[in-house]
């Protein structure tokens, strides 16, 4: 499910894995070394910039990104217990907590909001998301997709029993609006994008109609939180030098997280518009008790309670500002 043209390292994944967790893990490499899975989404990126242009190493981190085929091939290594740390949307941290409460994660950083980027694109001719009621949706079904089709149904007085909802994956999302076996599609860059270049579909709803809503955040298992707390804050400053990078020297920023995603660079910067990313110095207001992130991940779970995806008893993620504070110091 890697975009074509994109470099794939996942043959590095059954090596890495079982470093992926540190201590968890039971690995032995040196203390400061920590990977961190991606998969394809703008947001995540980061960590790869840091790891390509040696800014981790500047931080006195040793950093390796695995790649995963999608998302939700990281949701299942953590839950496998593959994973200490992974980049995670609010929705699938909620869930996580839902299936497995001993392992509920812990948020130590607000990776960016989706301010546009996930989206529900239609077919030709349908250009209203009232338009859908009866109509075949795509969804991949263990993803963010199922709350943005529902958010966006919700808004016009509709909900997910009033249109086919077809689960399928979101590499073959664009080919499937293409040739019509499907009438919409939730969907997020890079998949978007792809979309995007058939000319057959547009956008008729984001995530722009929904703010403060949908989150990317960086997670730790809470069993390996106390063995990773040196490790999180020079894994924190490289994060924050990758954004500094990127507005440094932009050019060769995008090239670089461009490639892995298989966008051109003028793909990859219009779908970062989407994205809104906070600094280090703005983490803290968001990740205080009763703030931005918190109301976000009850606002999900109560969604998810309501289309009975997780329990109304399931434990909710922490979240915790140590290691940003640490960071800054």
């Amino acid at each position: 499910m890697v975009a074509v043209g994109m470099p794939s390292r996942r043959a590095l994944a059954p090596l890495a894995l079982g470093c992926l967790g540190l201590v968890a893990a039971g690995c032995s490499r040196t203390p400061d070394h920590v990977s961190v899975p991606v998969s394809n989404w703008p947001g995540y990126e980061y960590f790869y910039l840091a790891e390509q242009a040696g800014l981790a190493r500047e931080q006195g981190v040793s950093l390796s990104t695995v790649e995963f085929a999608d998302p939700q091939a990281i949701v299942h290594a953590y839950l496998r217990g593959d994973l200490a740390i992974a980049q995670l949307t609010t929705v699938e941290a909620v869930d996580i907590c839902a299936r497995v409460p001993d392992r509920c994660p812990v948020v130590v950083l607000v990776l960016d909001e989706s301010v546009g980027g996930d989206q529900v694109m239609a077919r030709q001719g349908i250009t209203a998301i009232e338009q859908l009621r009866g109509k075949r949706v795509g969804v991949t079904l263990s993803t963010l997709g199922p709350y943005v089709l529902s958010r966006a149904l919700e808004l016009q007085g509709l909900s997910l029993g009033d249109v086919q909802l077809h689960n399928i994956t979101l590499d073959s999302m664009p080919a499937a609006l293409a040739r019509g076996s499907v009438d919409a599609v939730a969907v997020y860059p890079p998949y978007s994008e792809y979309a995007s270049r058939q000319g057959n579909a547009s956008t008729v709803f984001d995530s722009r109609s929904i703010p403060g809503e949908i989150f990317d955040v960086l997670v730790v298992d809470p069993q390996a939180l106390e063995q990773q707390k040196d490790v999180l804050p020079p894994l924190l400053r490289a994060w924050q030098a990758a954004h500094d990078f990127r507005r440094r020297e932009p050019r060769r920023a995008v090239e670089l997280m461009a490639r892995r995603e298989g966008l051109r660079p003028a793909e990859f910067i219009h779908a970062e518009r989407g994205l809104r990313y906070f600094s280090l110095r703005e983490q803290r207001a968001m990740l205080q008790a009763e703030g931005p992130l918190v109301r976000a991940l009850r606002r999900v779970r109560r969604v998810q309670n309501q289309l009975k995806l997780v329990s109304p008893v399931a434990p909710m993620p922490r979240v915790s500002d140590a290691a940003v504070v640490e960071a800054l110091r």
